[in-house]
């Protein structure tokens, strides 16, 4: 087994002022977002639209503005609601202290959907079509988020076999025994895959909202299998069916993205 390398949070401090590798990934996952999004535009049918001057490179720097500031209120906002609303709700000072930690990726999901309404209504474009372009642009950031967790020694896995060659310690999770390395495994699932499974469906035209959709099918789905290996908040633990609060949220995921690919095909056979 492994020993949890003990890494500096910090990545650089010149005086009082200290630059998280934590925010690094986050910027990292920006960047990756406008990169993607430029090669989006080369994809059908996005080629065509920005041949006719409706899409351009502007709109995917709009996207992300807009899109970074609703991801990061409504990660906050859902974890505030979906795992610790007591606790928020008797002291609603510490909602804004994001220093101190606590964002859920479901409400993330919900405040990039309030940022691609925003972006539709200003800009005038059909919401499937924006969100199509959105979908395979994120899941890189994702993977670089799931670094930074495992920079931080945070959201580790549960228990794992003795003999797992992988298998790490973590001791700030105050014990001794090997445990699967859950962030690696968020990494390679939610992150390399989800984007290589996407990216690669993306690149042909497909019914408006299908992209979105498998999205939605793949993370939830890739989600639901990670969650077995990582260890449920102390303060929520295994819910009912010993499912995880995050298993639970990814079940919705998964149903919306099937009723959305099922919609969208028989949208576009009737509109031919």
């Amino acid at each position: 087994m492994l020993m949890y390398p003990e890494i500096n949070p910090i990545a650089l401090q010149i005086g009082p002022l200290a630059v998280h590798w934590y925010g690094l990934t986050y910027l990292v996952g920006f960047i990756l977002f406008v990169i993607l999004g430029r090669q989006r535009l080369k994809h059908p049918p996005y080629d065509r639209l920005t041949a006719q001057g409706i899409w351009n490179k502007r709109d995917v720097e709009d996207l992300l503005f807009i899109g970074v500031i609703c991801i990061i209120v409504g990660g906050r906002l859902g974890y505030v609601l979906f795992y610790k609303p007591g606790y928020y709700f008797a002291n609603p000072l510490e909602i804004v202290m994001i220093n101190k930690g606590g964002m859920a990726f479901h409400g993330a999901l919900i405040g990039s959907i309030v940022a691609m309404i925003w972006f539709c209504v200003t800009r005038k474009r059909p919401f499937w079509q924006v969100a199509d372009f959105v979908a395979p642009c994120v899941p890189l950031g994702f993977a670089a988020g799931r670094i930074g967790n495992f920079i931080n020694g945070e959201l580790w896995g549960r228990f794992a076999p003795p003999d797992l060659p992988w298998g790490m310690v973590f001791p700030q999770s105050g014990s001794m025994l090997a445990r699967h390395p859950s962030q690696i495994y968020q990494f390679l699932l939610e992150g390399v895959l989800l984007f290589i499974l996407v990216w690669m469906y993306a690149r042909k035209e497909h019914a408006q909202g299908r992209v979105a959709a498998v999205f939605l099918m793949g993370y939830g789905a890739l989600r639901f299998i990670a969650e077995f290996f990582r260890e449920p908040d102390d303060f929520l633990g295994l819910l009912s069916l010993g499912m995880s609060m995050g298993q639970w949220l990814c079940i919705p995921m998964i149903a919306a993205g099937a009723i959305i690919w099922v919609w969208a095909g028989k949208r576009t056979a009737a509109a031919h």
